[in-house]
C-alpha cells in the first residue's frame, strides 16, 4: 500500500471518528482529496481505495490527466 492510500485511510479514520462523536450520520461528510501535482498514476490507487470527490485548481493539468482516470472510474468527480 502507497504512502498516499495509507495517508487517505488515516483522514478517512479521522472523519469517521469526528462523525460518531459529532452524532452524524456515516458518510455525512464529503472529503475532498486535492489531487494537484499528482499525475494520474499517484491518484488512480486511491481511487481504488475508496475516494470519490477529488479538487484541482489548475485546468491544464486537469485537462490532461481527468478524461482517462473518468472513463477508468466511473463515478468519481
Amino acid at each position: 500500500m502507497g504512502d498516499a492510500v495509507q495517508q487517505f485511510f488515516a483522514v478517512k479514520a479521522k472523519i469517521d471518528a469526528a462523525e460518531r462523536e459529532a452524532g452524524r450520520e456515516a458518510g455525512a461528510v464529503t472529503l475532498v482529496a486535492v489531487s494537484k501535482t499528482f499525475d494520474a498514476a499517484d491518484i488512480g490507487p486511491v481511487i481504488e481505495a475508496g475516494q470519490r470527490v477529488f479538487g484541482e485548481n489548475r485546468v491544464q493539468e486537469a485537462q490532461a490527466k481527468w478524461p482517462d482516470l473518468k472513463e477508468a472510474f466511473p463515478g468519481i468527480e
